[in-house]
């Protein structure tokens, strides 16, 4: 027995293999015209199978057993027309076991008899990742493995390039990241569990969709570019529109243009979308994402708080079919009611025991004296006044220990912009943002309606932005004239999905989740002729 070889590594093509990859190329690409020589086309598509791999009977290793052996097969046994991409071939002599594999990932052997002259004499010309049909009668072999019995085959797609790696592998990964970022298309391939995980993420979208349709809120879609910046501590991208010759901005954030439908009368409304931030690249960031953003109005923050445990308990269930998870290291993760929720303050007391907050409300004493503590035990990266204190502690000795779910709670204001000032003490505002696996999961909070505070939040922003933050947000009047027209009672939240794509598929990396990452650009090396 002897398997066709596939590609001559198990990574990225490298300088070593190029000519070896051009000779194989070459080699496909006589094939192709060998075969238009002979009136066959090899790019057809003039058939349709009968059945998805997936669909064929006896799927599942117990079922294969009410297949008859290959020696049995009645002259009347369904035939079904199949096709998929070929990934191995074995051959036997006269005979021959192809591996195709489907749509899902499903895979089928195929059994191809010399005594099929025409499709015995193509099989001969195929190649790894080359697409075909096959039409035949389903068996069981003597080791007990359903395969079709081949009566005809039909090219339908030649691969010209070779599978970068070995698509039938045993053992781990290609090991070359940066590649299979860049080739995500070649990854799947190798990786068929990769696309399992683009899977999950549409099923979790529209999970979460048909949770907020069931519970009428208005899916709407709102600009993408602004003239102000604004919806988020973000630093924006920035481009030209020239008919209008106006400098715009790729939005950082949908919740401006949500609040003012609120004040237009849609009480419920959502929006899952792209958001840009020009930001840094990293294991939990990427400059454009997928976030949902959602406003009710009539609710608060706490509201927001059960509703988002029972849409994150949800849509882990449909997912993983439980509501306890791992996550890389991290084991039984319990995304199920109810979430741990603590103030900020709480939580920072509790891992800086030394730190002068006090147990109840906060002190003026407290206020007085948290940034001179900071500055003690964060040093010259300090920052100066109480909020941005508390907001660095918290950064620096309790975010990254918030394994299972926590809702903290009682943000300062001068850091939530946007938010409601609380009426027990107007030094924080009404806002929570959920911490899972030590990551910001959500954020939320009770809207600012006051058009008159809005105006002066707007003023600390850009004071802010004159001062160096290019983080801060733009002065939007047309917003504060919306609040004049009146906003009801309202709660939005935003929920990253990417973030939670990869909670719920156990995702080491935010690229994992997201087809095309950005990535650096490619460096040019002369040795390969093209870029690697």
């Amino acid at each position: 027995m002897s398997t066709v070889p596939t590609a001559p590594t198990d990574k990225a093509p490298s300088a070593t293999d190029n000519s070896d990859l051009e000779g194989q190329m070459r080699d496909r690409r006589r094939i192709v015209h060998e075969l238009r020589a002979k009136g066959h086309n090899p790019f057809a598509n003039d058939v349709r199978p009968s059945h998805q791999i997936f669909e064929l009977p006896a799927s599942r290793a117990e079922d294969v057993a009410s297949l008859p052996l290959e020696s049995d097969l009645p002259a009347d046994a369904p035939r079904y027309a199949v096709a998929g991409r070929l990934l191995q071939v074995n051959e036997m002599g006269k005979a021959k076991f192809l591996f195709i594999r489907g749509d899902r990932g499903a895979m089928l052997q195929l059994y191809l008899k010399a005594d099929v002259a025409e499709a015995f004499a193509l099989s001969n010309q195929l190649g790894l990742g080359d697409f075909v049909l096959a039409e035949g009668p389903l068996f069981r072999t003597r080791k007990d493995k359903r395969a079709l019995r081949v009566g005809h085959l039909r090219l339908l797609s030649k691969a010209i390039r070779p599978l970068p790696g070995k698509a039938l592998q045993d053992g781990p990964k290609v090991s070359d990241e940066d590649w299979r970022y860049r080739q995500r298309y070649a990854d799947m391939i190798v990786h068929p569990e990769v696309a399992e995980v683009f899977r999950k993420r549409a099923t979790i979208v529209r999970e979460i969709r048909r949770f907020f349709d069931e519970r009428s809120y208005v899916e709407c879609d709102t600009r993408m570019l602004l003239s102000t910046n604004g919806g988020a501590a973000a630093k924006p991208f920035r481009t030209h529109h020239n008919a209008l010759d106006q400098d715009l901005y790729l939005r950082i954030a949908t919740e401006l243009d949500l609040k003012r439908l609120v004040v237009g009368g849609l009480d419920r409304v959502y929006e899952i979308g792209r958001i840009f931030r020009n930001e840094g690249l990293s294991r939990f960031h990427n400059p454009e994402f997928t976030s949902i953003e959602f406003y009710e109005s009539y609710a608060t923050y706490e509201n927001l708080m059960d509703l988002t445990e029972e849409l994150l308990e949800r849509v882990c269930q449909v997912v993983n079919g439980t509501t306890t998870i791992d996550y890389q290291e991290h084991k039984d993760v319990r995304l199920c009611r109810p979430f741990r929720r603590a103030t900020m303050r709480q939580l920072v007391k509790e891992a800086r025991p030394d730190a002068p907050i006090a147990d109840g409300p906060c002190s003026d004493a407290e206020y007085a004296a948290l940034p001179g503590y900071a500055k003690t035990v964060l040093g010259v990266k300090a920052p100066t006044g109480y909020g941005h204190a508390l907001v660095a502690l918290f950064e620096e000795y309790v975010e990254k220990t918030l394994v299972q779910p926590t809702f903290v709670c009682q943000f300062p204001t001068e850091v939530s912009p946007l938010s409601r000032k609380s009426d027990a003490d107007p030094r924080f505002v009404d806002r929570f943002e959920l911490f899972v696996i030590g990551k910001e999961l959500a954020n939320a909070f009770s809207e600012l309606n006051d058009p008159d505070d809005q105006r002066s939040r707007f003023a600390e922003q850009v004071s802010a932005k004159a001062g160096g933050d290019q983080e801060a947000m733009d002065y939007d009047e047309d917003f504060c004239r919306a609040l004049e027209y009146g906003m009801p009672p309202t709660a939005g939240e935003g929920i990253g999905i990417d973030r939670l794509v990869m909670v719920l598929t156990n995702s080491a990396s935010i690229r994992d989740v997201i087809p095309f990452p950005q990535l650096r650009p490619e460096v040019a090396n002369p040795a390969e002729g093209e870029a690697k």
